[in-house]
């Protein structure tokens, strides 16, 4: 995975020293063309009306504005990219840990998932709902609202084990038999890779499910 990391690093330094080469020529040669362009201009005027002297400074002043202004840009791309790398680099720090989030959590089909719950404050009862990928209820589970952490054990009604592969749940909030509000669950999912993505860095989660590193809510060991 280090290797990996690196590799990504460098390709990236290489790219962003391209596009800084890229933007001196292209400011170089709008420069020369400016040039000839006032050169021109100044054989064609008119003689019995020249232009002023003054005007041509504005011009030159004009372009040196833009100039500079091309390359502070470039200059802030560069620092960008170069901070972004290094943030890239600190996140690498996080594969084999296990990330809290809302998107689907793996279940191997025999270890529990960690889920944490966000209840409403007035149910004094609630039902985990449990969906496939499909969107298709697996399971319903009544859980008691004050635990904010708890498992799902994969075990149906029967006692057998749901089968391997990313589940999505919910929270169903009841005042007796009254529903109050259907409300979200983050569940802990191991992170197997990090990786550049346009810019973002996407972490891959054990069941290959992938999430913007800005999603994870917390991080722990695994266990």
């Amino acid at each position: 995975m280090t290797n990996t990391i690196s590799a990504t690093t460098t390709e990236t330094s290489t790219q962003t020293s391209s596009a800084s080469s890229g933007a001196s020529s292209v400011i170089s040669s709008d420069f020369e063309t400016f040039l000839t362009m006032l050169t021109v201009q100044m054989q064609n005027q008119d003689p019995l009306n020249p232009i002023e002297s003054t005007d041509y400074a504005v011009q030159l002043a004009t372009f040196s504005e833009v100039e500079q202004a091309v390359m502070t840009n470039d200059l802030l791309e560069k620092l960008s990219s170069q901070l972004g790398l290094m943030g890239f680099s600190q996140l690498s720090g996080w594969v084999g840990k296990e990330a809290r989030s809302e998107s689907a959590a793996y279940f191997d089909g025999s270890s529990p998932v960690t889920l944490s719950g966000d209840f409403a404050s007035a149910a004094n009862r609630a039902v985990l709902v449990v969906r496939d990928v499909d969107g298709r209820v697996v399971q319903e589970v009544t859980i008691s609202p004050d635990n904010e952490t708890f498992e799902w054990t994969g075990v149906d009604d029967q006692g057998a084990s749901v089968s391997a592969g990313l589940y999505n749940f919910e929270i169903e909030n009841y005042y007796d038999t009254d529903h109050l509000s259907t409300t979200t669950v983050e569940s802990y999912s191991k992170i197997i890779e990090a990786r550049a993505d346009d810019g973002d860095v996407v972490l891959v989660l054990e069941g290959g499910n992938e999430i913007a590193s800005s999603d994870v809510t917390a991080l722990r060991d695994s266990e």
